[in-house]
């Protein structure tokens, strides 16, 4: 953790002051941890990880800490069929969460759609509908929605041409 903890609080922009004011820690308890100097407990990482808004594992990766870029090459591609690929997955201390998604002709069955922050939708290929509070938008190639996340919001493919869509989902800032 001790490598990997500025990196990720730097990508987030908080200073030491800043985290131990998230966490209820100390800001010379954190800088120990920064340095090596102290080893922390499950609790702490735990509040760590949550206060930088990433999974605990993260912190204790043995990946590169120092990216600031992360290549998503299309050769390269897993699971191509998939419903939702996550972009950018190995890249620390994102504040946005990139995803291509092939919906379906059935609009999903999640019972809570809605989340903090907000929501940039691309159509990429296909024709869909994106079901966004009472209100039924239809988004072609090149078209985009830019939306409060916050409102419930659903999305599902028209139309015989299969559809992909970019979705950038942004948490807020705490």
């Amino acid at each position: 953790m001790t490598a990997l903890l500025r990196p990720v609080r730097r990508q987030r922009g908080l200073t030491l002051e800043q985290l131990a004011q998230q966490t209820g820690l100390t800001k010379s308890y954190l800088s120990k941890i920064e340095r090596g100097q102290s080893t922390p407990s499950i609790a702490v990482a735990l509040k760590v990880a949550r206060a930088l808004d990433v999974e605990v594992g993260r912190l204790f990766s043995t990946e590169a800490a120092q990216e600031k870029i992360t290549v998503d090459r299309a050769a390269t591609r897993k699971g191509e069929g998939a419903r939702y690929r996550m972009l950018a997955p190995s890249l620390l201390g994102k504040s946005m969460s990139p995803f291509i998604v092939r919906p379906t002709d059935r609009v999903s069955d999640d019972p809570h759609p809605e989340h903090a922050g907000q929501e940039f939708v691309f159509v990429h290929a296909g024709r869909v509908e994106l079901d966004y509070g009472d209100q039924t938008i239809t988004l072609g190639p090149g078209d985009s929605a830019y939306f409060d996340a916050s409102v419930s919001h659903k999305i599902r493919a028209v139309g015989a041409k299969a559809a992909e869509v970019v979705v950038v989902a942004q948490t807020e800032p705490r």
